[in-house]
């Protein structure tokens, strides 16, 4: 596949989001036939602000580890950021901006319409708010 230089500059610095190793794992195997020059992994550990977190910070810490390992078995150079926030949507944004990325890559995750519901769809949020590209991984043979 060759690349166009608008698509190398899209590629140029990457930001994926992942929730866990396997999500990594995952993300990294469908981003890897992209040649992105420049992989950022980012865990966002979700903190309660006056309510209780959902995971205990230290097993939050623990995934984020995990799923840094796992995205760097594709992509050995890539850089990890973690973020401790309540709002997903809102920290990917904050790190995008802060890091000056390319554009945002990630595999959407599935959920219920309950869930999404309740939760708000982070996907939607995600490809809505954001200032700059977001690309949407396929979902693969596991999807």
């Amino acid at each position: 596949m060759t690349q166009s230089e608008s698509e190398r500059q899209l590629l140029s610095h990457v930001l994926v989001p992942v929730a866990d190793e396997e999500d990594a794992r995952l993300s990294a195997r469908e981003l890897a036939p992209y040649s992105p020059e420049r992989v950022t992994v980012l865990h966002v550990v979700e903190k309660g602000e006056g309510v209780p977190d959902k995971t205990p910070v230290e097993q939050s810490e623990q995934l984020a580890a995990e799923a840094f390992e796992a995205i760097r078995e594709t992509f050995p150079d890539a850089e990890d950021e973690t973020a401790y926030r309540r709002k997903v949507v809102e920290a990917i944004l904050d790190v995008a901006d802060e890091l000056d990325v390319s554009a945002i890559a990630f595999r959407p995750r599935r959920s219920g319409r309950l869930t999404r519901l309740l939760t708000g769809d982070r996907t939607t949020k995600l490809v809505t708010k954001a200032d700059r590209p977001v690309v949407t991984l396929p979902q693969g043979e596991d999807g």
